[in-house]
């Protein structure tokens, strides 16, 4: 396993999520006394009812990373080592900045705390998501029993949150759930919206050179391509219509190739909403 240039732009990006992440944990997450969703939700759960029971002070980053580093070691063995890496990054910077970070409240107001607070949770992890990178714990357990199940269990994860907010609600007030639950929806709103892993455009191309446009594209992504004889109704002229689909980060860079080999190209760009058969996924590093 080798690290270069591009590792340790992701090693910037990584950090810069942590940092905003600790922040929103400071100013929004404890100042809300919210319940974010995942790992963090639970070592925060945990961390308040052992001081309330137990009267021991265990701070939530102790809690926090001692859950992700042994989820780490379990599947460590199933999923990309890189991705590992760079999530223990992630949840290390994150379990230290948050116990260093000493910031101001901002508000008192508890929908602004959960909806901005939402906001800022969703932006840092969508920034480690694009850096290759994830917040651990809960995205481990999901991805890898995705795989050794092959069906998705994302649905779990979220039983699990429902679990917090509904022991949370019982120990703390029902007011503090019930504004978690605003603060983690926003924060999948704005994950969905920046994470694009996952969502699949389709392009159509029309050029006069489609063989040199299936190898440039063929150069940076593993997707088939449906070539096609069309003709121009305008002026009558053949051409080929190229399909493919590719997944949504892969837009620019495929666009970019295209236009490197036939700059008249036509390309118009659809959403896709599902595919059925068989479909390769770039696999986590």
């Amino acid at each position: 396993m080798k690290f270069n240039r591009r590792d340790w732009k992701y090693i910037l990006g990584v950090t810069v999520s942590a940092i905003i992440y600790s922040f929103g944990m400071n100013t929004f997450v404890k100042s809300g006394n919210l319940f974010p969703g995942g790992y963090a939700g639970i070592a925060r759960l945990l961390s308040l009812l052992i001081g309330e029971y137990l009267h021991i002070s265990v701070s939530f980053s102790v809690i926090y990373f001692t859950m992700n580093i042994i989820t780490t070691l379990i599947v460590w063995k199933n999923i990309g080592h890189k991705f590992v890496l760079y999530s223990v990054l992630w949840f290390t910077e994150t379990s230290i900045l948050t116990q260093l970070f000493v910031l101001p409240q901002l508000t008192n107001d508890p929908l602004l705390i959960s909806v901005f607070g939402g906001v800022i949770n969703g932006i840092a992890v969508g920034i480690a998501l694009r850096f290759n990178a994830s917040s651990g714990g809960t995205d481990f357990i999901a991805i890898d029993l995705s795989t050794r199940l092959n069906m998705p269990t994302w649905n779990y994860i979220f039983a699990v949150n429902a679990v917090v907010l509904v022991l949370a609600g019982l120990n703390f007030g029902w007011n503090q759930a019930l504004y978690s639950m605003i603060f983690q929806y926003v924060s999948k709103e704005v994950v969905n919206t920046l994470h694009q892993r996952y969502k699949l455009k389709r392009l159509h191309i029309v050029t006069d050179y489609p063989e040199e446009v299936s190898q440039a594209i063929f150069s940076i992504c593993r997707h088939g391509i449906t070539k096609l004889k069309c003709t121009g109704e305008y002026s009558h002229h053949e051409h080929s219509l190229l399909l493919v689909t590719i997944n949504a980060f892969q837009k620019d860079d495929v666009l970019h190739a295209v236009a490197s080999v036939d700059p008249k190209a036509f390309i118009s760009i659809n959403t896709v909403e599902k595919i059925v058969g068989s479909f390769y996924q770039v696999p986590l590093e």
